[in-house]
């Protein structure tokens, strides 16, 4: 493997962890009522957003060598 294909992983990775911290923060605060202007969707959008980043962090490790 790489090094810019280790590095790029290393990044998607952080950027999962990232999206869903921020997710998990946006979901407490609206439970406790703090955003609850902010729709449903929103969450639901960051965990797919998490999803998918995670997916092609992991092809990205196991498929594609560059």
């Amino acid at each position: 493997m790489s090094q810019s294909s280790s590095k790029l992983n290393r990044r998607l990775t952080q950027l999962v962890g990232v999206i869903l911290g921020i997710t998990i923060a946006i979901w407490v605060l609206r439970g406790f009522g703090v955003l609850t202007f902010l729709p449903g969707g929103i969450i639901l959008l960051l965990l797919m957003v998490a999803i998918a980043i995670g997916i092609l962090s992991h092809l990205q490790k196991t498929w594609w060598r560059f």
